[in-house]
């Protein structure tokens, strides 16, 4: 009976975390897309254009250790609450800035920051409670799925919604996106989890510190670490010029923007639907394999095509469908080869460290553009990216994971 219910209380708390992610994601979803749109209506130099990214990635570096130990140490439906409330305020910032015609780069710097902050909390918060929700051999699945949600299926709509909602009003994005935080913020309550925190007390340095000794520790999850690192810089670095990309190249309007955004949700929609079947298939090894040398090659077809929006958009959809297979096995082999009382430490650290570098990515495309061209950030981000593939194709073969499952034969 005790069995059955907690079965019950799993399957109903996996339900109600595909809400909350639905609900923030919009949310997310709707000030991530407006923020540029409104950076570029104050400015269209491109170091003032990347700034706001960078401020806005600055907390994945500041912040994603100090989230860890939050997620280790307190009920984790607490710190996705706490991760909406944050979210809400944001959202009322921008929505009041819209309404008084207040905007400036100063606020989108503020309001990219508090947001991403509280990205780093529900990420850190969604990720740790997903292996105590579904069983081990489903997380693939439900990490297809999440992701669909968080980057897809959201994404797919709120894009170009965000931009036609400032074509009528400033503040209408912002008004949303508070609606839409207050529903994760609710739903967040319901989840019913086991709960994991400890009895004892240690110093939050020290709980830091044990779980990114354990990250760099694994060989194999050092790897994919060191790997995301990279893709996260170049990353960064195209994606803070995507909007200038579209309006000097495309020649689009925010629309258009919102268009080649939906276009990385659609690869996202398109590689759920098989993201499963190809790791069952060809195992983790050779699914990150290929989804790094597409990371690699897509960038340089970017700075390579002509500009027809049909082919760009085509790339990004390819593009995003590599992604999403990435980060199912990358997030799925961290929370199967990570015990459950330092997974959100864990999980946090390979952000820091990974995503880390983002702000950097966000710098060096602006700088790249502004010195060089603006299809050259494309040529950095594939070389950089060529050097995550040469990683992955020496570290995350099929023995390096068939060693790391001798350590967790449950796996």
């Amino acid at each position: 009976m005790t069995s059955a219910r907690a079965s019950t209380g799993a399957r109903q708390g996996w339900g109600r975390l595909q809400v909350v992610v639905v609900a923030g994601s919009t949310s997310e979803g709707l000030l991530l897309a407006a923020l540029p749109l409104l950076a570029v209506s104050v400015t269209t130099d491109p170091s003032s254009v990347s700034l706001v990214n960078m401020v806005g990635q600055a907390p994945w570096l500041l912040l994603s250790l100090f989230a860890g130990v939050l997620v280790d140490r307190v009920r984790r439906t607490t710190v996705l609450m706490l991760a909406y409330a944050t979210q809400c305020c944001a959202a009322v910032a921008l929505a009041i800035a819209g309404t008084a015609h207040g905007t400036s780069l100063p606020l989108l710097m503020i309001v990219a920051f508090v947001v991403t902050s509280s990205q780093v909390l529900s990420e850190g918060a969604s990720g740790a409670l997903l292996p105590q929700l579904v069983p081990v051999g489903d997380l693939p699945a439900a990490n297809a799925r999440l992701q669909v949600i968080d980057r897809g299926l959201v994404q797919f709509v709120v894009p170009p919604a965000a931009g036609a909602l400032l074509a009528v009003s400033l503040s209408l994005p912002g008004g949303l996106a508070c609606v839409m935080t207050v529903v994760a913020f609710v739903a967040s309550r319901g989840i019913r989890a086991p709960v994991t925190v400890p009895a004892g007390r240690s110093h939050p340095f020290r709980d830091i510190a044990e779980g990114v000794r354990y990250l760099v520790a694994a060989p194999l999850l050092r790897a994919i670490t060191v790997t995301v690192a990279l893709g996260s810089f170049s990353t960064s670095a195209t994606f803070t010029m995507l909007v200038l990309y579209s309006t000097e190249e495309l020649h689009f309007g925010s629309v258009g923007y919102g268009a080649l955004l939906a276009c990385l949700a659609v690869g996202w929609i398109i590689s759920s639907f098989v993201a499963r079947r190809l790791i069952d298939r060809v195992g983790y090894s050779w699914a990150l394999r290929i989804s790094q040398g597409m990371a690699a090659l897509t960038p340089l077809l970017v700075a390579i095509a002509p500009p027809w929006p049909v082919a760009v958009g085509a790339i990004l959809v390819a593009q995003s469908a590599g992604t999403l297979i990435w980060n199912v096995c990358s997030q799925s082999t961290r929370q199967r080869f990570t015990p459950a009382a330092l997974l959100g430490r864990v999980l946090t650290s390979h952000r820091a460290l990974a995503w880390g570098l983002t702000p950097l990515g966000a710098l060096m495309g602006g700088l790249v553009a502004e010195h060089w061209t603006l299809r050259g950030v494309w040529i950095v981000a594939a070389v950089v990216q060529t050097i995550g593939l040469l990683i992955v194709w020496r570290t995350m073969s099929a023995r390096a994971f068939a060693r790391t499952e001798r350590y967790f034969p449950d796996a």
